[in-house]
């Protein structure tokens, strides 16, 4: 009897009739133009400017850019990281609960930590292909152009700062929204 290893079979190749088309499982959404994901950026950072962070935040994860390009993308995940690292870690849990309590309470927090997760790959992905970010040596990115930062680290913290941010984020979302937060964001077929 020879050692078939089963898990290694393509399935979808012995019955190509039954496979699913990608669109039938890929949700389609608008375009959305990149000059709406920056008129998002600069509401939220006035809203920052006017001490609103709550408000920042829910504009921020109320507006996703499910339709945008990956320069859209990417530009409403630095503005949710700029209102995230912003807020104190004392107001985090009051803010994280006004949230959940709300009517897409739930929805909301998913959005979060898609873009928590989104963050910390992007932190700790050692080649990056975001124009104007470089690696360092010894593993601090830099950013140059645009005025952007790393996501509210200080260059004196170092590396560990941002990440620290998001770890502690993605701990109060789940002591608000549970586990079940993380399966929902897995099984999500929506990409921030």
């Amino acid at each position: 009897m020879a050692a078939i290893n089963y898990r290694l079979i393509d399935v979808d190749a012995l019955d190509p009739d039954n496979a699913f088309p990608v669109e039938l499982i890929t949700p389609q959404f608008p375009p959305v133009p990149l000059a709406d994901v920056q008129a998002l950026a600069t509401q939220c950072r006035q809203l920052l400017q006017r001490g609103d962070q709550e408000g920042a935040l829910r504009s921020a994860l109320e507006n996703v850019p499910y339709g945008g390009d990956e320069q859209g993308k990417e530009m409403h995940l630095h503005t949710l990281l700029e209102i995230l690292s912003s807020i104190k870690q004392a107001e985090m849990s009051p803010i994280l609960s006004r949230i959940y309590s709300s009517p897409a309470g739930t929805e909301l927090l998913d959005v979060l930590m898609k873009y928590l997760y989104k963050g910390m790959a992007r932190h700790n992905s050692s080649t990056t292909t975001t124009p104007g970010v470089s690696v360092h040596a010894t593993g601090v990115s830099s950013v140059s152009g645009s005025g952007a930062r790393e996501f509210g680290v200080a260059p004196s913290r170092g590396d560990g700062g941002g990440m620290s941010v998001l770890l502690s984020w993605h701990e109060k979302v789940i002591d608000t929204a549970g586990t079940g937060a993380i399966v929902r964001v897995m099984t999500d077929r929506r990409t921030v």
